[in-house]
């Protein structure tokens, strides 16, 4: 018997998606190029099969800091993916838990429920996914 679908879940089964297809060209980019390039050719990569995926996406989105209303910097995001994940792209011999810390912190900001933390010095890129929701 099909359950009532709650409110909510039709956002996050559309987030799922889209993860998972984020998740696909990671897999691809990594198969091709390998590990141990800089972030930026692997963000080149990424950028271009989001493209060739039908994905739309904003590259070095820009976020402001605000304090009490005033403008203390911003923040540039590697990716937000059909307006909906936010992706941060590392190439690093060893995670460090400061990079949860900056995807947590671009999701608060953007008001964003989803990122995805991909690292491509992996041997596998799925083991170097992490998943951050707030």
């Amino acid at each position: 018997m099909d359950q009532p679908q709650r409110h909510g879940d039709t956002e996050l089964d559309e987030i799922n998606t889209v993860t998972e297809r984020i998740i696909g060209c990671a897999i691809e980019v990594h198969r091709v190029l390998r590990c141990g390039l800089f972030e930026a050719l692997y963000r080149s990569a990424m950028a271009i099969e989001f493209d060739a995926a039908g994905l739309t996406y904003q590259r070095e989105a820009r976020l402001p800091a605000v304090y009490k209303g005033r403008l203390l910097g911003q923040y540039r995001i590697d990716f937000i993916v059909e307006n909906l994940v936010i992706v941060e792209i590392k190439s690093v011999e060893r995670m460090n838990p400061i990079f949860d810390t900056q995807v947590l912190t671009y999701l608060r900001l953007a008001k964003k429920r989803v990122g995805l933390l991909i690292n491509f010095n992996s041997r596998l890129v799925r083991d170097g996914v992490k998943r951050l929701i707030v």
